[in-house]
C-alpha cells in the first residue's frame, strides 16, 4: 500500500511539479490529458487496492460497537467531503475541454483553510482509522496524510513561485487550519460565497454516499473475490 502511494504521489506532485515547463513545451490542454490519463487510473488504483484489504493486517482497535461510534464517523466524513469537493474546481479543467489554468483562489471554502483537498484528505482517514482499526488502514492514513503535508508545502511553494506578492497577501489572510485565520481575525466568513447549486450537489453526493456504504461489503465481496485479488496479496 505504502509503495502505490508513494507512486501516486510521484505522479500526482511531480506531475504539479513540471507543470510549468511541461505547458511551455506541448502546452496546457495536452499537458493535462497526459496528467489525467497517469494520475486518474493510478488514484483508481489506490481505491481498488484499499478496497481490497481495508481489513487485512493486525486489528489494533474496534469501536464499531462502541455507542453513538457511527454518528461520529459520519458527521468527521461528511466535514472531509464538504472539504473535498469544493475544492475541485472547474471540473471542465480536467478533461481539458476548457484551457487548464493555474489560478489563485480566496473565496468560499479558502476562507476557512487554504488547503482544503488535503484538509479534506486528513479528515477522511481520521474518521476510517477509528472505524476500521487494522494495521493495513493505519499505514494507509500514514501515507495520505504525509503525501498531503508535503502538497501543502509544495502547492505554497509553486503558487508564490507563478504568483509572487499576490499570492504571499493570500497566505497572509488565510490559514491552513480550518477557521484559524477566521478565529483571529485575519479573515471573515461570506457566507453568500457557499450558496451556490454546487454546494447543493455536494450535499446530494454526501447523500448518496451515506445511502451507498451500506452496500460495500456486499460489493467489495463479490468484486474481490476474482483471481486477480489473489495475485496481489
Amino acid at each position: 500500500m505504502l509503495v502505490l502511494i508513494i507512486i501516486f504521489a510521484l505522479i500526482h506532485s511531480g506531475g504539479a511539479a513540471l507543470r510549468p515547463q511541461a505547458e511551455n513545451l506541448i502546452g496546457p490542454r495536452a499537458w493535462r490529458l497526459i496528467f489525467a490519463s497517469a494520475s486518474i487510473p493510478s488514484a483508481f488504483v489506490l481505491i481498488w487496492f484499499f478496497l481490497a484489504h481495508r481489513y487485512d493486517g493486525l486489528l489494533l482497535w474496534n469501536l464499531q460497537g462502541v455507542p453513538q461510534i457511527k454518528t461520529l464517523i459520519w458527521i468527521i466524513s461528511a466535514m472531509s467531503f464538504l472539504f473535498l469537493y469544493p475544492a475541485t474546481y472547474n471540473l471542465l479543467e480536467i478533461p481539458a475541454v476548457k484551457k487548464p489554468q493555474l489560478k489563485l483562489y480566496s473565496s468560499g471554502i479558502i476562507r476557512v483553510s487554504r488547503h482544503p483537498q488535503a484538509i479534506g484528505q486528513i479528515l477522511w482517514c481520521i474518521a476510517h482509522s477509528i472505524w476500521i482499526g487494522t494495521s493495513f488502514m493505519l499505514i494507509t492514513s500514514v501515507g495520505l496524510i504525509a503525501h498531503h503535508l508535503f502538497a501543502i508545502w509544495h502547492g505554497d511553494q509553486r503558487l508564490q513561485k507563478k504568483f509572487g506578492t499576490k499570492f504571499l497577501e493570500i497566505k497572509k489572510n488565510t490559514s491552513i487550519i480550518p477557521f484559524l485565520a477566521v478565529l483571529d481575525g485575519r479573515q471573515k466568513l461570506v457566507f453568500k460565497e457557499f450558496l451556490k447549486p454546487s454546494q447543493v450537489g455536494i450535499l446530494i453526493a454526501i447523500s448518496l454516499f451515506w445511502w451507498s456504504h451500506r452496500f460495500i461489503p456486499i460489493a467489495t465481496q463479490l468484486f474481490f473475490s476474482s483471481q486477480l485479488t489473489e495475485l496481489l496479496r
